[in-house]
């Protein structure tokens, strides 16, 4: 057909477009088997997306979580002395608190030592805090289990994590053995010290780590059993905002008038977020795959319903529809495909990332195995985060991809010579 019998041009995507569309999307007997195809594609692209959400989603939540955490226990910002002992904490910790964008200032001893109980004995990590700094940690003061903080600092009692107490075999009220090889000095050497301590608190973090390893003991207790008699091992420094460290760095070296070792979180855990990271970019990759052969299928499928309606497509043709109706039609077609397929994605991940504990469990029991072992993955719950930007993204880069794959099939279409798909009719 000449450019001078080619019919004149129709409002595109009228409503016979989409009529037309939409009944190519309805598979009659004999379409079964490109009907199989279509559904393929939208199952594919439906899983794929829901996929995607959720496995981004989980490790949100999992950074999230263990920033949480790790923050809720360790300060953002860590001072610690150079050259002389930290004798002066008092004063130094005055003068970062005064600092804008400093929330508070936590002075504290730290010190390792061998744990024992009933049940055995296990290494811990032995922090000496006060009760108004310990107060300040809603992660410890807020998550109690057992037991209470009050008059903590005269009490000479220790907190402990809940597998830490499960471990040992102790419970509130008993006691338990703290070894440390740094003791006492001698004219025979050093020997170490052996203190027992009754458990007064226990709470649970939420963190296998912290609540395995960490124990609190009061400030001076801390400071007479590690010898730091007048001294603090470090100053944590939280801030008002975490991200905020790298323009916190100089501020908080010269308010602290002393010479002084500053670190932020992201450089002591700089290995672990990396990878995390790394994680997380190389899973996206893999799962956009899955998307990409979805948005292939519909290449094929549409490939054969362009093949199957030949004639259909030539009656069309010489009807009056133009090139670019017939271009849209089928650009419809597998653009439905994989809009629906997006959504209706996005909608299964946004009800598994609703119930991601529920579902987690339910498949723990049915198999009988721990799918999130705390021991492994640190945290005791699964965590999910939809953000919205990435769910944005998944989304769209899902409908652009599916919109590709029609053009070609759809082009193929509009390209079709009405005398030569008539001629042995």
């Amino acid at each position: 057909m000449n450019a001078a019998t080619e019919p004149s041009a129709t409002r595109p995507f009228a409503a016979f477009e989409w009529m037309l569309a939409g009944r190519y999307l309805r598979a009659r007997r004999r379409e079964t088997f490109i009907s199989i195809i279509a559904g393929f594609s939208f199952i594919g692209i439906m899983l794929g997306v829901a996929t995607l959400i959720i496995v981004m989603a989980v490790m949100n939540g999992f950074r999230g979580e263990l920033i949480s955490k790790i923050l809720g226990i360790n300060g953002h910002l860590l001072v610690q002395p150079m050259d002389s002992p930290l004798d002066d904490y008092d004063a130094v910790a005055s003068r970062l608190e005064s600092v804008p964008g400093v929330r508070f200032a936590m002075p504290f001893v730290e010190g390792q030592g061998l744990v024992s109980g009933p049940a055995g004995a296990f290494g811990a990590l032995v922090r000496g805090v006060t009760q108004h700094d310990l107060d300040r940690l809603p992660l410890v003061s807020r998550k109690l289990v057992a037991g209470s903080l009050d008059n903590f600092d005269k009490a000479g009692g220790i907190a402990i994590g809940s597998r830490m107490a499960r471990s040992l075999g102790v419970v509130v009220g008993d006691t338990v053995t703290l070894i440390t090889p740094r003791g006492s000095v001698t004219p025979m050497g050093v020997t170490p010290r052996i203190k027992g301590y009754k458990v007064v608190a226990i709470f649970e973090i939420g963190m296998s780590e912290y609540d395995s390893t960490i124990a609190f003991l009061p400030f001076p207790e801390a400071q007479l059993y590690f010898n730091k008699d007048g001294q603090a091992t470090a100053i944590d420094v939280f801030l008002d905002d975490p991200d905020a460290i790298s323009g916190m760095r100089e501020t908080i070296e010269e308010a602290a008038g002393r010479p002084c070792f500053v670190t932020d979180w992201r450089q002591r855990n700089t290995t672990f977020f990396s990878a995390l990271e790394v994680e997380r970019n190389v899973m996206f990759l893999i799962l956009t795959l899955i998307v990409i052969v979805a948005a292939l299928n519909i290449i094929s499928g549409l490939t054969m319903l362009v093949k199957d309606k030949s004639h259909d497509i030539a009656i069309l043709r010489t009807m009056g529809a133009t090139r670019g109706a017939v271009l849209r039609i089928f650009m419809i077609t597998g653009a439905s495909i994989g809009t629906f397929g997006t959504f209706a994605g996005l909608l299964l991940g946004y009800i598994v990332c609703l119930n991601i504990e529920s579902i987690r469990q339910f498949i723990s029991w049915v198999t009988r195995t721990e799918l999130f072992s705390p021991e492994l993955y640190f945290l005791s719950k699964m965590p999910a985060d939809m953000n919205a930007g990435e769910t944005f993204s998944v989304v769209l880069m899902a409908l652009v991809l599916s919109f590709l794959a029609t053009l070609y099939p759809a082009w193929r279409a509009a390209r079709l010579d009405p005398v030569e798909a008539l001629r042995y009719e």
